[in-house]
């Protein structure tokens, strides 16, 4: 028997991942009836995971100080489906375009970062990210043929780029 090095990600059936947006969608859309808010509940897959978003206006409440409330969400989310389910979700929740303003925020945070360690010859630390974030910054360096590593403990995680 050999060790597994790689970590595998199960593919869902797109079947199964609309079923999930579904479910998260009726999810959320209570919440929303409860908190009297109005929003539309927009569900894709994507990447081989459910994708829903809610659009609307004052929403702020609903992602917090930097996303807090919204990972909260997501996080309460995912339970809910998986209760539906029985299966583990991976699903991203996105409100008000939160997590794309972000994810493109990042990656030219990554841009001037990667030409910071060029430039210098010497790693750079970044601050600390959630895994989403951390997540989004690899990606980026990767794609610019660099090389990052995480380093620290949650909450504290942080993405380290090196000039290679």
């Amino acid at each position: 028997m050999t060790e597994k090095t790689v970590k595998e990600v199960e593919v869902k059936p797109i079947a199964k991942l609309e079923e999930e947006g579904d479910i998260a969608a009726d999810y959320l859309e209570a919440l929303l009836d409860i908190a009297d808010l109005d929003g539309d509940i927009d569900i894709d897959v994507e990447n081989n995971r459910a994708s829903v978003a809610i659009v609307g206006a004052k929403l702020d409440n609903l992602v917090g100080r930097d996303g807090e409330v919204l990972d909260a969400l997501q996080e309460l989310t995912r339970l809910a489906v998986q209760s539906s389910t029985g299966d583990r979700s991976r699903l991203m929740l996105d409100i008000g375009g939160f997590r794309e303003n972000r994810r493109t925020d990042l990656k030219a945070l990554a841009d001037e970062k990667a030409a910071e360690a060029k430039a210098s010859g010497a790693p750079i630390k970044l601050s600390p990210m959630n895994a989403f974030e951390r997540k989004i910054v690899h990606d980026r360096i990767q794609e610019l043929g660099l090389s990052s590593e995480s380093e620290g403990e949650d909450p504290n995680r942080f993405v380290v780029i090196f000039p290679n």
